[in-house]
């Protein structure tokens, strides 16, 4: 796709969508903006932080791994559009709540989010793959069934519960440091 091709499919000249968009990258950003505004929204409730992040990365992924354009959008640079940046802003709510600590909370969002966005871009690629006839394909069979939405919900799993026991540590340390007697210099 090119500003020219896209400005004849629509009937306008070329100069007019550049009144808009900077260039193709400007107006691919856009469209995967949109379509991301309608695809991230968990509907479970933030008191469950667990289910929330779960189905809020769980929608991230699957809007990836079926949307190549809004894959290469987000592999290609940081999105920081005004969806991406609504759904940052709630994780990180949600985080902030559970964790108390704003440095734990950045961590286990980006934890949470590369997770996502590398397994949504193995799954995408791993879904045009075909295996070589030769004596590895029950190996690479193997391997490639680890790419599945049911992996994807394990794994994370594992961050989410990696999360959950650092709160608890964390927790625990700084009622240690509250309790009396326990780390009172006087």
């Amino acid at each position: 796709m090119t500003i020219r091709s896209l400005a004849a499919e629509v009937g306008v000249a070329p100069m007019s969508l550049y009144r808009h968009v900077r260039d193709k990258d400007d107006l691919l950003d856009e469209v995967v903006d949109r379509l991301l505004s309608k695809a991230w929204q968990p509907s479970a409730s933030t008191a469950d932080w667990q289910t929330w992040v779960a189905e809020a990365a769980e929608k991230l992924r699957g809007f990836l791994a079926n949307q190549p354009a809004a894959l290469h959008v987000y592999l290609q640079h940081p999105v920081v559009s005004p969806s991406a940046i609504e759904r940052m802003n709630a994780m990180m709510d949600v985080l902030r709540n559970v964790t108390a600590d704003e440095e734990v909370a950045r961590r286990a969002y980006a934890a949470i989010h590369t997770y996502t966005l590398g397994f949504a871009a193995l799954q995408a690629s791993r879904s045009v793959w075909m295996p070589a006839n030769d004596d590895s394909i029950g190996l690479a069979e193997e391997l490639a069934g680890y790419v599945t939405p049911t992996q994807f919900s394990a794994g994370l799993r594992y961050l989410l519960e990696g999360i959950e026991r650092e709160v608890r540590r964390t927790k625990a340390s700084v009622g240690a440091e509250l309790r009396p007697g326990t780390n009172d210099p006087e």
